[in-house]
């Protein structure tokens, strides 16, 4: 028995020791990790290396626990995988090609997160040895730029981007990456205008060819001379113009779609079933609200074409059939690794057909037209910073647009008139408006109700000044416009002058708590040149007299509200403080106003009491102003159809700055998640090879 016993010990003690059997290409790995060359006992062993499956975890888990004596005992072995790496992506066998791509991944993620505090030169030194860094990083990028303009496969494409978005974004601020001084050298600009040109290659990998060009940009733009920002800022060839702000649609109306399915599926609509898939996109958590992250990526995209380069501008104007993506048969997507970061996929059948049959009953729409109703949504609540952030920029982006005198002129063009459904917060005082109702209209008075609809529905207690300065802003040089070329527009000017009103009521209502964090006289002070915008010049952009007279109508009506801020903006002007100046610049601006309710009231009054009216109707008002234009003595005050144009240096570049890290982190994340399923690669290859 006790031999049994014995027996069965030794048996379990056995079994128990025997290590689990490591499959040959992690020991192939652990031979790279070892100080000898593995290619001085097999002079196959590259070859060999790069038909087997890849090991991404353990690859990169190696890099990682590489302690700081034996980073020096493996460099040289750590350059040789580098190099054959670069070697093997020009290798007819595609199973090599493609492991090459994903152990370059591995070796860009492991040597960096090895290496946080280490200088860009010590992890080049790491990763290809510095004295033939500038060769290596050479011979890689023209191998890039090969497979993507050549005619290799679009799982290959895919899978190039992606080794191209993982090598931009391994460190959290893309403008530390020294590696990307080589590819700025190195540049693969072309290549990404060839995919954003071609119908085909652009509903593959268009997505991440745009992102990949808005981070490019952003490396040291600042600090140097960034090869990319002046390449895009010269394009003038129209297909890839057309092309980028067909990706930048797409993307932009995905998002539009699907928070449109979520909002039926919320009042019990029949969509339910159809979108619990992109359900999670709208979790409350700000962490979990992955569009909104990944929308900042193409809203960055966006940014960079309209800021850069003047003749995308052409593109946002061109019209289109607006398609039900949901209603629209799509063509079967191509099996590769890639999934738009977080997103989902845009149609590929939009994608690949810009020429689409119009339809009469169809309503036309054009890529301005998707970026405000986008903008109308995420502009809807700026409680969480990611929401915050592309409400910041989608402000930004309408600056530039109002700026340009060529979207102005488009913005303002009576022959292009469409129906523009923006999203409106749901607010109890108000009804919700009905799709049918909207009027077909010039697309300025889609960027006028946009900006009331923010004024209107932000006043609260966490106040978002900068973004109130920016609508005011926009709003102004609309009218600067207007007043220079004289288009009398028809829009319903009541419903602005009536929410500036009501902001600068609650400025006042709100003065302590505002003061405490805000310059409010700034905003203030802007918002009563508009009024002065109004008074001086109305009478060449409004677009009747009546107009004019119910101007002065709605300035006399709520009078109470500019004479408690005449009060107050004197008051602090004549004490000592901070807001001295500030404030002093409101009093002189209110003037005029001052002198339209000091003329009118009185003359009111007289007539009601001469009439015996206790309360005067809206009409008798307003022949009582009609009447008494004559008397009226007003100043002419100077700059008021002057702004300061749009500049993001220095002023905006903290922002772009934390903006970028935001994309970078949330692409990095993305690949590292979605890239490198390696099943679908090797089974297609392997059918090949």
């Amino acid at each position: 028995m006790s031999q049994v016993e014995k027996k069965a010990g030794l048996l379990r003690r056995t079994s128990s020791s025997k290590k689990p059997l490591k499959e040959k290409v992690v020991l192939m790995y652990d031979e790279i990790f070892a100080k000898e060359d593995p290619a001085k006992n097999n002079p196959r062993f590259w070859d060999e290396l790069f038909l087997m499956k890849v090991n991404l975890e353990y690859l990169e888990s190696k890099l990682e626990s590489v302690d700081g004596e034996d980073v020096q005992r493996i460099q040289d072995n750590i350059n040789s995988l580098f190099h054959h790496c670069v070697q093997a992506l020009g290798e007819e066998h595609q199973i090599k090609v493609v492991n090459a791509l994903q152990t370059l991944c591995a070796l860009f993620r492991g040597v960096h997160q090895k290496n946080k505090s280490a200088s860009g030169f010590d992890i080049i030194n790491m990763l290809m040895g510095f004295d033939k860094a500038e060769q290596r990083m050479k011979d890689l990028m023209e191998r890039l730029d090969s497979l993507l303009c050549g005619d290799s496969s679009e799982s290959l494409k895919s899978l190039c981007l992606k080794l191209l978005l993982c090598l931009v974004t391994v460190t959290d601020n893309i403008s530390q990456n020294t590696i990307l001084e080589y590819v700025m050298i190195n540049s693969i600009f072309e290549a990404i205008l060839q995919i954003l040109s071609d119908v085909s290659s652009r509903g593959q990998h268009g997505y991440d060819a745009v992102v990949l060009l808005a981070l490019l940009v952003n490396y040291r733009k600042y600090e140097s001379v960034n090869p990319y920002i002046v390449k895009l800022s010269i394009v003038d060839d129209e297909p890839t113009l057309d092309g980028m702000g067909m990706v930048v649609h797409q993307a932009l109306t995905e998002y539009n779609r699907q928070y449109k399915d979520k909002e039926e599926e919320n009042q019990g609509g029949f969509f339910s079933t159809l979108t619990s898939m992109v359900g999670s996109m709208f979790i409350a958590d700000a962490d979990e609200k992955l569009s909104v992250q990944t929308n900042e990526a193409i809203l960055l995209a966006l940014y960079e074409a309209v800021h850069l380069n003047r003749n995308f501008i052409t593109v946002l104007a061109q019209s289109h059939p607006e398609i039900d993506i949901a209603a629209t048969p799509t063509t079967t997507t191509p099996t590769t690794p890639t999934t738009p970061l977080g997103t989902t996929p845009p149609s590929l059948d939009m994608m690949n057909n810009p020429e689409l049959p119009l339809d009469p009953n169809l309503q036309t729409s054009n890529l301005l037209i998707t970026f405000l109703k986008y903008a109308s949504i995420v502009m809807q609540d700026t409680k969480d910073e990611h929401r915050l952030n592309s409400a910041r920029l989608c402000l930004i982006i309408l600056t530039c647009i109002a700026e340009d005198q060529y979207a102005d002129a488009f913005l303002h063009d009576d022959n292009m008139n469409f129906r523009v459904n923006l999203h409106r917060m749901p607010m109890r005082h108000r009804k919700k408006a009905v799709d049918k109702n909207i009027p077909s209209r010039p697309l300025v008075c889609a960027v006028l109700d946009l900006m009331v609809e923010f004024i209107v529905t932000h006043m609260m207690k966490d106040f978002p000044m900068d973004l109130y300065l920016r609508c005011v802003q926009i709003i102004h040089k609309l009218l600067c416009y207007q007043k220079k070329c004289r288009i009398r527009l028809h829009y319903t000017w009541r419903e602005l002058w009536s929410a500036l009103i009501n902001l600068l009521k609650f400025l006042l209502s709100n003065e302590t708590t505002l003061l405490a964090k805000h310059n409010i006289f700034h905003l203030a002070l802007l918002v009563v040149n508009l009024f002065n915008m109004f008074i001086t010049y109305g009478d060449t952009f409004l677009p009747t007299s009546n107009s004019y007279d119910e101007l002065y109508y709605e300035i006399v009506r709520m009078h109470q509200v500019f004479d408690n801020l005449y009060c107050m903006v004197l008051r602090v002007s004549t004490n000592t403080g901070q807001w001295k100046e500030a404030a002093s610049k409101v009093t002189h601006a209110l003037v005029n106003v001052r002198a339209i309710i000091n003329h009118f009231n009185p003359k009111i009054e007289s007539y009601a009491a001469v009439n015996h009216i206790s309360q005067l109707s809206e009409e008798q008002v307003l022949e009582v102003v009609r009447s008494n234009y004559d008397t009226l003595t007003l100043k002419l005050q100077d700059g008021l159809d002057q702004f300061e144009r749009y500049s993001e240096q220095p002023k905006e570049a903290a922002f772009f700055k934390e903006l970028v890290r935001s994309i970078s982190l949330n692409v990095r994340k993305n690949v590292s998640l979605n890239t490198l399923s390696q099943d679908v690669l090797l089974k297609e290859f392997s059918t090949i090879s």
